[in-house]
């Protein structure tokens, strides 16, 4: 009966944390109008989409049934993951202006899918039983998970240097703890090391995020307003250099 009821709480926090993860992946939607309206990627970094990429291949891989069984909520929402992390990808791509970046990015993709092939084939013909394929890949995705959270550390570095937030969004930082704090949950019930140690330190990295948000937010506010006053004082120069 307890172990019934245990059951039903995770799978009710797994489609909590589904649903959050979702948010986590759609939150850069913003940052990707504005890029589009401007044609151009200004100084936002493709390194946080390409590492959710990949961490979402080889989580896919990890909840396939011949892996890590009774893992469907696992597979479904970063199933969702991937197609939503190319379409953003695919917008980075064509609105960089830097042939050198459109070049990083197409190479670490292609190194992406390329691993992950790898580390498929190596798992379904090396290892024979689930728990072996768990604890392998498992491992990968912890690895692949700690990364996609610390990705946000270059933006996090800058933000101290520039004592500005401009281009680091909120809601993908708010999104990315509160969905490490659910899945740490998750993983809890019972105890699944491969969810729960990356998550936890994900929760770790999303609160860094926002305490730097809400130290530099005033800030980045009053560097905003300065650049709009300059952009209005260098319009109205020009116009009155024209009318003379």
């Amino acid at each position: 009966m307890v172990s019934a009821q245990l059951d039903l709480i995770r799978k009710i926090v797994g489609v909590i944390g589904n649903i959050i993860a979702l948010c986590l992946f759609l939150s850069p939607t913003s940052t990707f109008i504005r890029i589009v309206k401007k044609k151009s990627v200004e100084e936002y970094s493709p390194i946080p989409y390409l590492a959710t990429l990949i961490n979402c291949l080889v989580w896919v891989l990890y909840g396939l049934p011949m892996v890590h069984p009774n893992s469907t909520l696992v597979v479904t929402i970063n199933g969702t993951g991937i197609v939503i992390e190319i379409v953003f990808l695919t917008i980075f791509f064509v609105f960089s202006g830097r042939q050198k970046q459109r070049l990083v990015i197409a190479g670490v993709l292609a190194v992406e899918m390329v691993f992950v092939v790898i580390l498929a084939v190596l798992v379904f013909t090396l290892q024979h039983t689930t728990n072996k394929r768990t604890m392998s890949v498992g491992l990968v995705c912890c690895v692949f998970n700690v990364m996609m959270y610390a990705s946000p550390l270059a933006v996090m570095k800058m933000v101290i240097q520039t004592k500005s937030v401009e281009f680091m969004p909120f809601w993908l930082s708010l999104a990315g703890f509160l969905n490490a704090g659910v899945w740490t949950i998750y993983a809890l019930m019972p105890l699944d090391p491969y969810i729960a140690i990356p998550n936890g330190i994900g929760c770790v990295f999303g609160l860094a995020q926002l305490i730097l948000y809400a130290i530099y937010y005033k800030n980045t506010q009053k560097i905003m307003a300065e650049r709009q006053k300059q952009s209005i004082g260098e319009l109205s120069l020009s116009r009155a250099i024209v009318r003379i």
